[in-house]
């Protein structure tokens, strides 16, 4: 793996992370929230629905080395179910970067977002099998049925922000309340548009596959939200690397919001 912009040299572990590094934020409520998504050539977000027929070596480890760097991984319902999410498991996934982890909990929860609460509660993400120091967390509204609130309060936190629709700034606001101030979201498009409507977020890590995917598959951001004043959100790139046809960017809003 090596950096490509700036410069042009091979990359050890330490460099690379410190690459991606967040900025320092002091006390809560401060906080920042990065997008990692992965696109094809032509733009697609999946291949045959999933997001990792697009991944490389090099994207697995950055995307465990994002997920090390964090307090919280937020996810939609929707990646959450396709991807078939479960709790972080260093041992399984993240040793190489557990040393990112010093001074913190060997891992961070996943929080997913779900109006509804339709998510199968015996599954691992929800059932009782996350660590007791990063017990899933469940975000969702006041709409969902109260008997699947209080089923899934007794293996993970349910955390209750907007009435018929999840009100991402209340809920990303709690996160980091709670101390989750550095957040990670790994998507799916839908979520990430919502965040992105919302004038959340602060910095999106993007991994562009040497691949054609075709037609049909969804692009980074759908669900036809405006940007913010009907516009764009401009962007800077801080940095970009690249492994075997992979190129992982990493790009930091101009202005970000707060």
């Amino acid at each position: 793996m090596r950096q490509v912009y700036p410069g042009g040299s091979a990359l050890t572990d330490a460099a690379l992370a410190a690459l991606y590094a967040y900025p320092d934020l002091g006390a809560p409520p401060a906080r920042w929230l990065r997008a990692n998504m992965v696109a094809s050539l032509d733009g697609a977000a999946t291949v045959d629905g999933r997001a990792g027929g697009l991944s490389g070596e090099a994207d697995q480890q950055v995307f465990a080395m994002l997920r090390a760097h964090a307090d919280v991984i937020l996810v939609g319902a929707g990646t959450a179910r396709a991807e078939g999410y479960a709790p972080v498991r260093p041992q399984s996934e993240g040793l190489r970067w557990a040393w990112l982890r010093a001074g913190r909990p060997p891992s961070a929860p996943i929080a997913v977002v779900t109006r509804a609460l339709d998510l199968d509660l015996d599954s691992a993400l929800i059932a009782d099998t996350s660590p007791p120091h990063a017990r899933t967390i469940v975000l969702t509204t006041e709409a969902a049925p109260a008997e699947r609130r209080a089923a899934a309060a007794r293996t993970a936190e349910v955390i209750v922000a907007g009435e018929a629709s999840v009100d991402m700034k209340a809920a990303v606001d709690t996160l980091a309340g709670l101390g989750h101030q550095r957040i990670s979201c790994e998507g799916g498009p839908h979520l990430l548009a919502e965040l992105a409507d919302a004038g959340l977020l602060d910095e999106l890590c993007l991994t562009v596959s040497p691949l054609l995917a075709g037609p049909g598959a969804d692009r980074i951001v759908t669900g036809g939200l405006p940007m913010p004043g009907g516009g764009t959100l401009p962007f800077t790139l801080a940095h970009a690397v690249e492994d075997e046809g992979h190129l992982l960017c990493r790009y930091v809003r101009r202005s970000p919001p707060r």
